[in-house]
């Protein structure tokens, strides 16, 4: 076999479907300049994860620098800062917060020079505490989902619970 033919046989690791989808939602230009994989649940746990709204702008900010799993983001605090509109500071006070609460971890880096770089930021502690939360957030998913299909079958076919029945 050639390797042309080898080629034609590799399934794209970016489904057409999803692609179009994505893009009829936001737009081909909108999407062309990237986008970012956040887990739902980072938004809907952030409460339980005791993130204010400008800590999970941060974090949302840190995943978006996030590329590959091995290599950890590493976005200056000036880049952080002018993407989100806060000072420097607030910014380091921020990230301070999120590595009090275990979410994020700070790593120095130094250049070949022997000079400062940018931090990386490991956000492994955040990747625990949600899939901590997981198997919470999914057995109410899988109640309220049982909860749907027993409201939508006919009343005859409905589970007979041990609810108390109406009075007729």
């Amino acid at each position: 076999m050639t390797d042309a033919q080898e080629t034609a046989k590799v399934i794209p690791l970016r489904p057409a479907k999803a692609a179009k989808a994505s893009e009829g939602k936001w737009g081909a230009a909108v999407m062309n300049l990237g986008f970012s994989i956040i887990p739902s649940l980072l938004l809907r746990a952030q409460q339980r994860l005791g993130l204010n709204p400008t800590q999970l702008a941060v974090l949302l900010q840190l995943c978006d620098y996030w590329w590959e799993e091995k290599r950890k983001p590493f976005p200056s605090k000036e880049a952080l800062s002018q993407r989100l509109g806060l000072s420097t500071r607030q910014v380091q006070r921020h990230i301070a917060d999120l590595e009090k609460a275990d979410l994020v971890k700070r790593i120095e880096r130094i250049g070949r020079h022997g000079g400062k770089l940018s931090n990386s930021y490991d956000l492994s502690g955040l990747v625990k505490r949600l899939q901590a939360l997981e198997p919470e957030f999914r057995q109410v998913e899988e109640e309220h989902r049982q909860r749907r299909e027993e409201v939508t079958l006919p009343r005859h076919r409905r589970r007979v619970t041990k609810r108390s029945e109406p009075a007729h």
